[in-house]
């Protein structure tokens, strides 16, 4: 089955304690448009020709932000999902950076080779590789693990494949390509490569530069934000991939201001969380407050009244969202 590790888990959700709807926040899809454009994420599909950055650039000049940031660089020549982050939800890409990936590719190999034969190596590469990355990249050149999750191959055209490939980030499809021809024997290259899958942001909705485009236009001149409300999707989706904490409202603001959180302040929790593993820490309106590291399992925050439950590496809701109560 063609699915990144993270959308095959079903976490459950363990409850602490139960706690009153506050008057405080707001719900992350009633958000006011200005909000969202400062704490949003677009999909975007990235046309052939500008670098990823470019592409960043031009989404940060359509709206006149600070900063925006991009979820992992493509190549010029490769097309598909960019998912640019927005304003002060920038630093979210950090957890978008290392999220598996999906990518539809057609491979040329040098000579025809027998079909069973194609699928029979191809399918060998699916689980852990080794890999040297091309001469031209931005990583240091040396032998480096990757898990390779699925590879489905879609069609056999004489020399020609078309196939789909789910894979750790950091992956290179071109030198996999490489590699998989070194392995049939008769060579191959990556004709053409299109980005599918970034975390939880597929090509089932993206939106072409054009697009964005327009929509900031009808927001700004004819105040109609139904475009840019429809193709913005707010913070919280970037995070879908990670277990999740909620806390109580009354432990917001401290960590707001640097705190991290303890387990008087959790509501409830989903289970499978490890210790040092990424965990997003959720409103009651569920706001994404921070993100952190687990400093206990699942089960011992459920088991346990007192102690640090989360390391807080980055914070995004803005000090004062949450006062402080009494």
């Amino acid at each position: 089955m063609t699915q990144l590790p993270f959308e095959k888990e079903k976490r459950k959700i363990i409850v602490k304690k139960t706690s009153k709807p506050s008057k405080f926040g707001v719900k992350p899809e009633d958000r006011p448009i200005e909000d969202f454009i400062e704490l949003g994420i677009i999909n975007v599909n990235k046309p052939k020709g500008p670098t990823s950055h470019q592409v960043a650039a031009y989404v940060k000049d359509i709206f006149k932000l600070a900063k925006t940031g991009h979820s992992g660089t493509l190549d010029p020549n490769v097309t598909g999902c960019l998912a640019i982050a927005l304003g002060r939800g920038t630093r979210i890409v950090q957890l978008l950076l290392p999220s598996g990936k999906e990518y539809v590719c057609i491979m040329h190999i040098h000579k025809e080779v027998d079909e069973k034969k194609i699928k029979e190596v191809m399918h060998s590469f699916v689980g852990k590789i080794k890999q040297l990355p091309p001469i031209k990249s931005a990583v240091k050149r040396q032998l480096r693990e990757r898990k390779i999750y699925y590879i489905d191959i879609m069609e056999i055209d004489k020399q020609d494949i078309l196939f789909r490939v789910g894979c750790q980030a950091g992956t290179y499809i071109r030198k996999l390509c490489h590699d998989m021809g070194k392995k049939l024997k008769v060579g191959a290259h990556m004709a053409e490569l299109i980005r599918t899958k970034v975390g939880p942001f597929s090509d089932k909705e993206q939106y072409t530069m054009q697009e964005v485009s327009d929509a900031f236009w009808y927001y700004k001149n004819e105040k109609n934000e139904k475009y840019l409300r429809k193709m913005i999707k707010p913070i919280e989706s970037a995070v879908a991939m990670h277990p999740k904490i909620w806390v109580v409202d009354s432990a917001i603001e401290s960590m707001c201001h640097g705190a991290d959180l303890k387990i008087p302040g959790i509501a409830k929790l989903n289970d499978q969380i490890e210790i040092d593993q990424t965990v997003a820490i959720i409103s009651p309106k569920e706001e994404l407050v921070a993100v952190g590291k687990a400093a206990m399992s699942h089960k011992q925050i459920a088991e346990k009244d007192k102690g640090l439950a989360v390391k807080v590496d980055k914070v995004f809701m803005l000090p004062g969202t949450y006062p402080r109560m009494g």
